[in-house]
């Protein structure tokens, strides 16, 4: 099969969470039936129609040599190749289906380039009548990746639900995912303003659910119910998408959860801080008339390990374990044999050893996850060639080459990279990166061949459009972006993690003015009642908002635990980003796109 260029049909398959409702069997509330594969529904259970929707096979051409050759190149992304392959055309007469095709192709070359504007029109412009389904098919399949690259989330799940009508059957389960992630990344004003604009009465029924899914946990499982009564044809209806079935099966929390954080030791700042935010979202929860689980919490730093603060926590009733915190920690629970309770770890290791009873689930703030979305914020936005800048060490030696592997996956090039280490390294790590030497080694050649001073002003490379900044501190890079202008880069965008930024405003942050980030819900004004709680308690856990937001997700996903036993199609719409899970059950994080604004952080 070709390359359609679709998201959603480009997502593993998580054949291990077949396994996974096993392993969540000590989380509070069951639910009430056996979960089905990830990749099949309901509906297709009832109807295994192995032809259902339109055939992927292309009509016959006299001209698939050429197709098929351009094809090739551009899945090694060589826009050129392919280009001279479509050259072979030029003066032929041409059926609709093959003067479409080409069209098509040409599209996919103007994207490869960077083009992303030019690409889409040429798209629109495909809409005669009589291409062939599966041409079409491809077509609208490349329009929704360009419009999910650029973040166009609201279009892209109304072009994604309209795809999923006449989709091959194997692949509408996951173009309803895409539906459903895409409505969960639009904000609630703009689905409330497409709802009355709406006349599609799936479209309508979509809409309608997005905007339920925002309502208090008290309300929500009676909401979807009178929903799915109202729209039982609805292909959102079974099931119901992001997990919510389980939500609805799992019954009455009633349960009890322990807490293990360190909360006396050298951590405990960052443990009080997790702990605030996951209390807030406990507490707003039972004010909006949920039914809460008992909470049991245990000081990390007053158990010998992590598995004695495990089995304590055991013989005490827990049904579920939220922590531990550290990397050590976790490692330790990771080695475990036996795992009667499920155990929601707030960090990220390497490796799980597979153990029997219940399932260990990762959900952290690792910069990986950064390090995924500002790739895709780029290159959504038709940069095509970086410039990396990695701190020295550990942590950079992580990070680089997870943005670097997402960054080549998705069709960009890395001209160059470098690493700094110390303040006095910035300057020069920089200048080497944008090549000023070899420029300032011509201007003196030029110099000696003359033997007369000349007028000279450095010349940077030219062949990057973006530079990664990763720095790990607000205090790199705000030493980091202004050198860049300094050695004549102030052109060229750039991107960094959220690591740059501590939560706190700052003055000094102007010196980041004009860097994209990718940044978490939570400090683009996300959850405001949770935050305005803590910060009128002073339980903030000091300028540590991040760890706030991540014990409020903690705790969302906590209370949604069987929801995760649905595997590729379970989605929280989280304060520390869109959560989805890995088939090695570590959640990750989709963060949202932001700017610094005369100092101040602001979202896209």
């Amino acid at each position: 099969m070709r390359n359609t260029h679709s998201r959603p049909l480009s997502q593993p398959a998580l054949i291990v969470l077949v396994l996974l409702p096993m392993f969540l069997s000590g989380c509070a509330g069951k639910p009430a039936k056996k979960p089905e594969e990830p990749k099949e529904t309901a509906v297709e259970i009832r109807e295994p129609k192995p032809s259902e929707g339109i055939s992927l096979t292309l009509p016959p051409s006299s001209y698939s040599g050429a197709f098929n050759s351009a094809e090739q190149s551009l899945a090694q992304f060589n826009w050129m190749q392919a280009s001279v392959a479509l050259q072979a055309l030029e003066g032929k007469s041409l059926s609709t289906d093959d003067s479409a095709y080409r069209s098509y192709l040409q599209a996919r070359i103007s994207y490869i380039r960077g083009d992303q504007e030019s690409a889409l029109a040429q798209l629109d412009r495909l809409q005669a009548p009589g291409i062939s389904p599966a041409l079409r098919y491809r077509i609208l399949s490349f329009k929704h990746y360009i419009l999910d690259m650029k973040g166009d989330s609201l279009s892209c799940a109304q072009l994604a639900d309209q795809i999923s009508r006449t989709a091959p059957g194997d692949t509408v389960p996951a173009w309803k995912r895409s539906v459903w992630r895409n409505l969960e990344k639009t904000d609630e004003a703009r689905l409330s303003a497409a709802l009355p604009l709406a006349s599609d009465p799936q479209w309508r029924g979509w809409l309608n659910l997005a905007l339920i899914s925002r309502s208090p946990p008290s309300t929500l499982p009676d909401q979807l119910a009178r929903w799915r009564n109202e729209n039982p044809g609805h292909p959102a209806a079974r099931p119901l998408p992001g997990g919510l079935d389980y939500l609805l099966a799992q019954g009455t929390r009633g349960g009890k959860v322990a807490i293990l954080l360190p909360l006396s030791g050298e951590l405990a700042r960052a443990g009080r801080a997790v702990l605030n935010g996951f209390l807030a979202a406990y507490y707003e929860d039972r004010a909006a008339g949920g039914t809460p689980d008992e909470l049991l919490v245990i000081d990390m730093d007053g158990s010998t390990s992590a598995t004695n603060a495990y089995q304590e926590a055991i013989s005490r009733g827990a049904t579920i374990v939220v922590g531990p915190l550290s990397k050590e920690s976790l490692a330790d629970l990771a080695t475990l044999p036996e795992r009667p309770v499920p155990i929601l770890a707030l960090n990220r290791i390497d490796q799980v050893l597979p153990a029997s009873g219940s399932a260990l689930v990762q959900l952290s703030l690792a910069p990986e996850d950064d390090a995924r979305t500002i790739a895709e914020l780029a290159f959504g936005r038709g940069a095509r060639r970086a410039l990396i800048i990695t701190p020295a060490g550990d942590w950079g030696a992580k990070v680089e080459p997870v943005l670097r592997e997402r960054w080549t996956t998705l069709g960009g090039t890395v001209a160059d990279s470098v690493t700094y280490t110390t303040y006095d390294d910035y300057s020069s790590s920089v200048k080497s990166l944008l090549s000023l030497g070899a420029s300032e080694q011509r201007a003196k050649e030029l110099r000696d061949l003359l033997g007369t001073n000349i007028e000279f002003t450095p010349r940077r490379r030219q062949d990057a459009d973006v530079v990664f900044l990763l720095s790990r501190t607000s205090t790199e890079a705000r030493s980091m972006k202004p050198l860049l202008a300094f050695h004549y880069a102030g052109d060229i965008p750039v991107y960094a993690l959220s690591t740059i930024y501590s939560g706190v405003p700052d003055q000094r942050n102007q010196d980041l003015n004009g860097i994209f980030l990718a940044e978490t819900p939570w400090l683009l004004g996300a959850n405001p009642g949770l935050r305005v709680t803590l910060a009128a308690g002073d339980a903030g856990g000091g300028n540590l908002p991040q760890l706030n937001a991540l014990g409020a997700d903690a705790f969302l996903v906590q209370s949604g635990f069987s929801r995760l036993q649905s595997g590729a199609d379970a989605l929280f719409r989280g304060n520390t980003g869109l959560l989805t899970m890995d088939p090695d059950l570590s959640i990750r994080r989709e963060l949202s796109a932001a700017t610094f604004d005369g100092g101040v952080l602001k979202a896209q």
